[in-house]
């Protein structure tokens, strides 16, 4: 629960302001003024608040990629971090960066869970375990409002999956909504958290926006005195929102609220006591991050580019999960090396962050090539092969490709053309992907230009992204002339991914052509336009034979593979795990010319890795932001430990996994069958065993557990503490995150074979010794009985586990619960 210890303004206050408005002056505040700004009351010292998309950065207001920010490893990265001190300081980035732009909400952290390895959005989702989740955003969240930000809990609750998001009805059981689902949303508002948004998905029949869930659970239960904010575009209707708990509609200045809440409250449908609530924690919001009343602007701690460099760098490898290494191939010794063959399209051009509405433009990306190269310099010669193409679409032209054929300087020249095809408004710009072009009055078409000078001649492929009407010029000559119907209303679809329309072209090498994409602005097909072009693909086979070639000259071969843009992005569910293009075969061959093969995995989520045995080292880099290379490098030759643990569990193959469905069914209705059993719980319920547990992850040293000191008996409603006393058997010094979970063999009702309950990490120098003190709370001997509607705790005997991983346990004993305390827990 929050308090007004954190800079807000007492209800007292809040009310005396409140009623010096109208109804209808209250009413406008319940609506966003822009799309990314609060309504303002300048009469009562209410400035506007400004809202930005997170978690892997702080974007601003505009999709301008002149304006740069700085970009966090992925929400997955961060969630094998298994390390809070070091979240609160990645918050306090966040926070530093929403200074800098003049943000005061950050719309971070995403709560989701990764229920299903399809799971689209799983790079912008922390773990596949509610306790770990719930750690994990509380954390990040502490970090951003130590600084007077505000953080977002999003996207309440169970908006798992990407597949029909805005319509989905899902149907889950009261107990799992509670134990599973709703578990880290409670933990974000224990953690302080200012405001929660309010999901496009239906819960059990009704939309979340207008859900009993905020009211009753989220501000009645658990004591939530922050704000309610609807997903963008997610209040449909008026009046069951309105008498519901949702506190502001964004985006605006146009929403059901803005069109018809006056009328409602008039007429007595919506109490005006309802609208007095949302603005009194608007105007409590707004005095947490200082846009009410005249105090002094708020500004964050200076923090140079080198600090934020590095911590972003160190953030790479802290979430870096080493998950093989045969033979202790990582570190590579730099000593011992003359060549190394760094291998793969996602050395050169990795994924550093998901696709959809959380992204930014970072001022530039250390590619894992350049940090190879970098900690090689002088050391050893590095041979880079790409290997065969991974067969996407056409990325936008950029300033490393073209010129602004007005300037002739690097970038492109957007133009706003009127209805006769004469310039409006013109400007340059860095990149072929406009979100937000510069809109003025009478803009009909915009209008993307640019030289591009081949650097190979042969067949190139140039495409068209956006909705509605659209041209592809190639010196004046019409490639592509059609139209192309919006038949999604998805936003992050419409505004930030829409399809790409591809067409081809001869061109000759080294001669410069002019490349035109123009889009007319029609009414329902949003801002995106974006111009791409690409060049002939090498012929696989000797792109494949290339990178053979380089492995088999190299003393060790490091291998890139990854999903791309167009497998893991924010509005689609992934088909299936296996990874794209040829890089299964381009792993085996490398591996079966050079024993020291190394493969780093380029992904937000899970993906297949059907040669994982036939490899030395296999590392997990998620999508690890700006600072990539480096980091990735620093794990590679040893200046780092890989100290990330797994968030969720890995299958061998999407036929193993225990739980897939992301798609309704023909009623719109995705049933959550599975119930308290997803992730490493649904793998043991089923007898399964995966490629990697939750929770695993090497290090580069070993670890004997030699001693547990446990409880023997716990009274019901209390926690406990597990101390684990450890040695650093290896040869390097290291961090260890030991890990409980407890199980309850004889139940009285459904349980999981063992659940997580708690870990605590520790750091020994080669031969010393540690203790880790893991504190288990109360609330992972509870269950949520429907009966009853409240907590209860089962007596009787447990079994308590320490061990590595959810399937690596070191030491088991019994736990008795006995019934003091009577068995609840507030």
């Amino acid at each position: 629960m929050n308090d007004d210890t954190d800079g807000g303004v007492d209800d007292e206050m809040t009310d005396r302001l409140i009623e010096k408005l109208s109804p209808a002056r209250r009413i406008r505040l319940l609506t966003g003024a822009t799309t990314w700004r609060t309504a303002a009351e300048p009469d009562i010292g209410l400035g506007q608040l400004v809202l930005s998309d997170g978690p892997a950065g702080v974007r601003g207001e505009s999709w301008d990629e002149r304006r740069t920010s700085a970009l966090l490893p992925s929400a997955s990265a961060l969630g094998a971090l298994w390390d809070e001190e070091l979240l609160e300081r990645l918050g306090g980035l966040l926070a530093t960066e929403a200074a800098r732009k003049g943000v005061d909400v950050v719309l971070a952290p995403t709560l989701n869970l990764h229920r299903s390895p399809l799971g689209g959005r799983h790079f912008e989702c922390f773990s596949e375990d509610p306790e770990l989740t719930g750690r994990t955003g509380a954390a990040l969240i502490r970090g951003i409002q130590a600084h007077k930000v505000a953080a977002t809990a999003k996207h309440f609750v169970a908006n798992d999956a990407e597949t029909d998001r805005l319509t989905v009805d899902v149907r889950v059981a009261e107990r799992v909504l509670r134990e599973v689902y709703l578990a880290p949303f409670e933990a974000a508002v224990e953690a302080g958290v200012w405001l929660v948004m309010a999901a496009y998905n239906s819960v059990n029949g009704t939309t979340m926006t207008a859900s009993d869930l905020l009211g009753n659970v989220l501000k009645d239960e658990w004591g939530f005195d922050g704000a309610v904010v609807s997903d963008w575009a997610a209040l449909r209707t008026a009046e069951e929102p309105a008498r519901a708990a949702l506190d502001l509609a964004m985006p605006g200045p146009h929403s059901p609220w803005a069109e018809s809440l006056a009328a409602a409250v008039a007429d007595g449908r919506v109490p005006l006591e309802a609208v007095d609530d949302k603005v009194r924690r608007l105007l409590r919001l707004a005095g947490r991050v200082g846009a009410l009343g005249p105090g002094a602007p708020r500004r964050g701690p200076a923090v140079s580019v080198r600090d934020t460099r590095a911590l972003l760098r160190r953030a790479v490898a802290a979430g870096s999960v080493l998950v093989r290494n045969s033979g202790d191939v990582l570190p590579l010794d730099p000593a011992a090396l003359s060549t190394v063959a760094v291998i793969g399209a996602h050395a050169a051009t990795p994924r550093v962050q998901g696709g959809g509405s959380a992204g930014v433009h970072p001022s530039g990306v250390v590619t894992p090539l350049d940090g190879i190269r970098t900690r090689l310099r002088g050391r050893a010669r590095v041979l880079h092969a790409p290997g065969p193409s991974l067969g996407v679409p056409p990325a936008p032209v950029d300033a490393d490709r073209c010129t602004d054929p007005r300037t002739d300087t690097p970038g492109v020249l957007v133009r706003l053309l009127d209805e006769h095809g004469r310039e409006l408004h013109a400007e340059h710009r860095l990149s072929g992907r406009q979100l937000e072009p510069t809109l003025v009055p009478g803009a009909h078409t915009v209008e993307i230009s640019a030289v591009l000078r081949p650097r190979c001649g042969g067949e190139w492929t140039f495409g068209v992204g956006g909705f509605g009407r659209m041209t592809i010029l190639l010196d004046e000559q019409v490639l592509l002339d059609d139209d192309f119907p919006c038949r999604t209303d998805d936003p992050a679809v419409v505004h930030v991914t829409p399809p790409l329309h591809t067409v081809k072209a001869v061109l000759a090498p080294r001669r410069p052509v002019v490349l035109v994409a123009r889009r007319e602005l029609a009414a329902g097909t949003g801002r995106a336009t974006i111009l791409a072009a690409a060049p002939p693909e090498e012929d696989p086979d000797a792109a494949l034979a290339a990178a053979v070639d380089a492995a088999r000259r190299a003393d060790a071969a490091v291998v890139f593979v990854g999903t791309t843009e167009h497998t893991e992005t924010e509005g689609h569910d992934r088909t299936g795990l296996a990874l794209g293009g040829r890089q299964d075969a381009l792993v085996r061959a490398v591996a079966a010319v050079n024993p020291r093969t190394v493969v780093v995995v380029n992904s937000g989520g899970p993906v297949e890795l059907p040669w994982r045995e036939e490899v030395a080292a296999v590392l997990l880099a998620w999508f690890p932001g700006q600072e990539a290379g480096g980091g990735i490098a620093d794990v590679l030759f040893g200046h780092a430990e890989p100290g990330g643990r797994l968030p969720t569990t890995w299958a061998a193959s999407l036929a193993d996994a225990p739980v897939t469905a992301t798609r309704p069914a023909a009623d719109g209705t995705l049933e959550y069958t599975e119930g308290l059993h997803i992730g490493h719980r649904a793998w043991l319920r089923a007898g399964r065993t995966p490629a990697y547990w939750f929770g695993h992850g090497l290090g580069y040293t070993t670890w004997a557990y030699e001693s547990v000191a446990a409880p023997e008996q716990v009274a019901a409603g209390s926690g406990f503490t597990v101390r684990v006393g450890l040695r650093n058997t290896g040869r390097r010094a290291g961090r260890e995150v030991v890990q409980v979970y407890l199980a309850c063999p004889g139940s009285a009702v459904d349980r999981p074979e063992r659940w997580f309950a708690g870990y605590a990490a520790v750091r020994a120098e080669p031969g010393g010794t540690a203790i880790a003190e893991v504190a288990v709370p109360a609330r992972a001997l509870r269950y949520w009985s429907e009966a009853d509607g409240g907590w209860r705790t089962e007596p009787g005997t447990y079994r308590l586990l320490v061990g590595r991983s959810a399937g690596d346990v070191r030491w088991e004993d019994s736990l008795t619960v006995t019934e003091e305390g009577g068995g609840e827990v507030g």
